[in-house]
């Protein structure tokens, strides 16, 4: 679904990944606490020899609140077989007085790709 649009036609979708990962804890707050988040990247943008990925997410909601995330993967880091993860480090945005840095590596693209052997 087009959620810009709410068109449901199936738009092409070729090269993007899982990411999950933990915020860091924060303690300069009333209450101690961390957030988790999930997303699907956005498709590869091409930058020189290798490509990054935009990355949205909303965290749970915890503590009476959530925090949101706008950027981008580092570039692709080989990890064999023509596979390869991206790398993120970052902090969210501002909410409650307060913001979480964090850092995870995506899944693989296409984990489930059968490919026969020789």
């Amino acid at each position: 679904m087009n959620i810009q649009t709410g068109n449901c036609d199936k738009e092409k979708q070729e090269h993007v990944h899982e990411l999950t990962g933990s915020t860091a804890v924060v303690n300069e707050c009333k209450e101690c606490h961390n957030h988790r988040f999930c997303t699907v990247t956005g498709e590869a943008i091409y930058v020189g020899n290798s490509h990054v990925h935009e990355v949205k997410f909303r965290t749970d909601f915890d503590d009476k609140h959530f925090h949101e995330f706008c950027g981008k993967t580092g570039p692709a880091i080989n990890v064999g077989n023509g596979r390869h993860v991206h790398f993120i480090k970052d902090e969210t945005k501002c909410e409650d007085g307060h913001r979480h840095k964090f850092q995870a590596a995506t899944l693989i693209d296409s984990p489930t790709d059968i490919k026969k052997c020789d």
